[in-house]
């Protein structure tokens, strides 16, 4: 701010009145990415076709996974908020390893069915859509399920990738920070 002050001649507190009076942050910072896929627009259509019409009698989810997530805890309990003062935790901390989540997301209702692995492998994976297949009702068609499975006796399912690199969890994390 100083540095902008001295470059454009005026004060820094008019710099300050200046991004206050537009809403500028010049400190903070958003990132994005751009993916690489080639399908993208295919698999874009696909997916948001499925939010837009999805299929009668079908219920559709959203299922993705945050692999590695650090299992932490805090060396010291968080001190809690005060007036005037914010909420503090200590730096450090002791790491457990780390745990993968699976999420999925039923479209319709909202509703987020859950499961923590301290493992990854696709064994958790496969277990976490059955899962959702125990949770969802039976007379519908479920979830949507990536290929065959000649071992099951369950309706057929259907996938619709999303493209790399997107996640509905991670869109729902920059939706929340948008809203807040």
């Amino acid at each position: 701010m100083r540095e902008l002050a001295k470059i454009v001649g005026i004060s820094p507190a008019s710099v300050l009145r200046i991004w206050h009076a537009f809403g500028l942050q010049p400190w903070r910072t958003e990132t994005f990415k751009i993916s690489p896929d080639p399908l993208l627009i295919d698999k874009i259509r696909d997916v948001v076709g499925l939010y837009l019409a999805p299929p009668a009698n079908a219920a559709v989810f959203a299922v993705d996974e945050k692999p590695h997530i650090q299992a932490l805890e805090r060396t010291a309990p968080v001190l809690p908020m005060l007036p005037g003062v914010p909420e503090r935790r200590s730096f450090d901390y002791v790491r457990h390893g780390t745990v993968d989540l699976f999420a999925a997301l039923n479209t319709a209702t909202g509703k987020v069915i859950t499961k923590l692995s301290a493992q990854h492998r696709a064994v958790d994976f496969r277990d976490f859509l059955d899962e959702i297949d125990r949770q969802t009702d039976p007379g519908g068609r479920g979830w949507r399920w990536p290929g065959p499975r000649p071992s099951c006796s369950r309706p057929a399912r259907s996938a619709a990738f999303s493209p790399t690199g997107g996640s509905w969890p991670g869109g729902a994390r920059s939706l929340g920070r948008r809203h807040h």
